[in-house]
């Protein structure tokens, strides 16, 4: 069945053969084929839906969500997530001082795998945000990390609760593990509550939060939420917690972490946003054995990130080559902007902290093309959603005081008055 995948003698949704037919046809136990059906599932090669059978996967596990876009060529590109360039720091002095440090002191094998110094400053920045005591390790970002943790505890065929609408990454890695998203609804102050508990009553072995910069609906949990999402959890005790928060460094509302309630989590910050998506380096906190794991699978894979990364890091931390404050409040101001200039033409929008504004929208195939069509290359929702109802992203960061006014009539009439409220 793979081979046919692959030269498309089985095509997408195709319909398989329920398993005793094919076991009678092959002549081997039905077991046998039950066996191969699941490997098939654990490759990301087809997908089960109960009663309605089993069917070749639309798209393959390792197809990335992010190929769901169009073409900006002609438009201004609001689509792609990235930051702003002039919002990030130069790194020349960061990266010539690492490599300074290097030729003075190289680092061989066999040294540790964070150097202390980073270690201790991103403890200290944890501790003042109130993430429970814990190891650090470094990864190669926030996706890197989530992989890590992920394999380190769940097995092919576990469950993961996730946002929806939600990171299209992490609903693109998710499959590729063997793994399956249940998705959970948000709204402007992030994960429901209730729908928490329904994922976790469900089975779900993990769940996924963003805490602040929620990508694609900027939601960032607050104090109330936080403690209503922790209530949750100490109820699920063996659930396996991971917070990202790569809003850390550009977003000005406070850290509320959920952490504390679950025998295993994580919390995860990358330097993507603030210092720039090339400068691949994430840092997490976590309970022991979960760190533990998750350092001693990498030391038999990569070994550790390299310490011309880590100190570079380290440089602009030292400098203080960033200002949360200032970053925070010019992603802030366009972002906010945006959104009332599109409630002011009777479009609901959301985006409560970091760089987009999530549109809902009735018909975001229509809406990507009408906005293309107008100059504007926006995200379509399919990239982020699960069960969640259309919608279209826009990011803030390309734009200019005078592009809000343009952008919000091009939106306004390429999808008209759309409800308000859940993204549901």
């Amino acid at each position: 069945m793979e081979r046919a995948v692959g030269t498309g003698a089985l095509g997408p949704g195709q319909l398989l053969p329920p398993l005793r037919q094919l076991a009678e046809q092959l002549g081997v136990n039905p077991n046998t084929v039950a066996a191969a059906y699941r490997v098939l599932r654990e490759r990301g090669v087809i997908e089960t839906a109960g009663r309605r059978g089993s069917r070749v996967r639309p798209r393959p596990a390792s197809t990335p969500r992010e190929w769901i876009r169009v073409e900006a060529a002609g438009a201004r590109d609001l689509a792609t997530g990235n930051p702003d360039p002039a919002l990030l720091p130069p790194l020349g002095e960061a990266l010539a001082a690492a490599a300074a440090r290097a030729a003075k002191h190289p680092t061989l094998y066999g040294a540790p795998e964070v150097a202390p110094e980073l270690a201790e400053r991103a403890r200290a920045a944890l501790d003042a945000d109130g993430v429970p005591g814990g190891p650090v390790a470094v990864t190669s970002g926030s996706l890197d990390a989530i992989e890590r943790v992920l394999t380190a505890h769940l097995r092919p065929g576990d469950a993961v609760a996730v946002e929806d609408p939600g990171w299209g990454s992490l609903l693109d890695i998710i499959p590729a593990l063997g793994l399956r998203a249940v998705p959970v609804g948000v709204d402007d102050d992030g994960p429901l509550p209730e729908e928490v508990e329904r994922a976790l009553r469900q089975g779900a072995r993990a769940l996924v939060v963003t805490d602040r910069a929620q990508n694609p609906t900027g939601a960032a949990i607050g104090a109330a939420r936080a403690r209503e999402l922790r209530k949750v959890l100490a109820g699920h005790p063996r659930v396996l917690l991971i917070e990202d928060d790569h809003g850390h460094g550009i977003v000005d509302l406070p850290l509320h972490p959920l952490a504390g309630g679950t025998d295993h989590w994580v919390l995860v910050r990358s330097t993507a946003k603030a210092y720039g998506p090339d400068l691949r380096l994430a840092v997490l906190t976590g309970d022991d054995v979960t760190l533990d794991r998750v350092r001693g699978r990498q030391r038999l894979g990569p070994g550790w990130v390299s310490h011309l990364l880590q100190e570079t890091v380290l440089w602009l931390w030292r400098g203080d080559a960033v200002d949360p404050k200032a970053v925070a409040a010019s992603y802030g101001e366009r972002r906010e902007a945006l959104v009332r200039a599109l409630r002011e033409r009777g479009i609901a929008a959301h985006g409560r902290s970091g760089m987009n504004v999530w549109v809902p929208v009735a018909d975001e195939t229509g809406a990507v093309a009408r906005l293309l069509q107008a100059g504007w290359a926006v995200a379509p929702g399919a990239r982020f959603r699960v069960a969640s109802p259309q919608g279209v992203r826009l990011t803030v960061s390309p734009l200019a005081p005078a592009d809000i006014g343009p952008v919000a009539d091009a939106v306004a009439a390429a999808t008209g008055p759309a409800p308000a409220g859940r993204y549901d």
